[in-house]
């Protein structure tokens, strides 16, 4: 299958949009893309439907397109399913002393990673992030499960990035959490799990009033 440019605009921009650095609520245009990427307005005209399409976007005939900003009910759902999907699967494994010996090695590996990263990267600290969280539900053995998670990483990382960008001090707390939620695997505590990370979650994401 031909890679061609439509496809690279599409996934630069999109990339662009997923680590903020073109944030929510921005307005862009056909031409500066098409200059940012060397390429024609034509891939670009269509790498901006395809993105449209996905949400990612709304279009805006002879003025441009808008990078649609996160919406509270959409970072809520996103929360929520979070939540849902990695307590479901540190419940599957709980019993299963090997199983739960290996994800904490995995995560603990992967808190390595964050900590070597620089706190004022947003978008690499973000995909660390979602790597982490990723680890657990595919430690689940629930292969739709961990291919739906999947399909949240997108909007995921893009609301870690956005979070990080507005505060990047927010580095701190999620090393410190991440840590805790890999003490608490290690001890295969399932209800304590289930506590930590949805305090984690709210927290980080500046939703302490709870999710819904």
């Amino acid at each position: 299958m031909t890679y061609s440019s439509a496809d690279r605009v599409y996934d630069e921009v999109k990339e662009l949009i997923l680590t903020c650095e073109l944030p929510g609520g921005e307005m862009i245009s056909e031409g500066d893309i098409a200059t940012r990427c060397e390429v024609s307005r034509t891939p670009v005209r269509e790498a901006f439907l395809r993105l449209a399409a996905e949400g990612w976007m709304r279009l805006y005939p002879k003025r441009g397109a808008l990078v649609v900003p996160i919406g509270e009910r959409e970072a809520r759902d996103v929360l929520d399913a979070r939540v849902l999907l990695e307590t479901h699967a540190i419940g599957a494994i709980a019993q299963d002393p090997t199983a739960i010996a290996n994800l904490a090695g995995q995560l603990r590996t992967s808190l390595d990673g964050h900590r070597a990263v620089d706190a004022t990267d947003a978008a690499e600290f973000a995909r660390l992030d979602a790597e982490f969280h990723q680890l657990i539900v595919a430690a689940g053995r629930n292969g739709l499960l961990a291919d739906f998670y999947t399909s949240l990483g997108e909007r995921h990382r893009r609301m870690t990035a956005a979070r990080l960008r507005h505060d990047p001090t927010v580095t701190a707390q999620i090393l410190t959490d991440h840590a805790e939620l890999a003490d608490v695997v290690a001890a295969a505590d399932a209800d304590r799990f289930a506590d930590l990370l949805a305090a984690h979650l709210a927290s980080v994401h500046g939703t302490e009033g709870g999710l819904s």
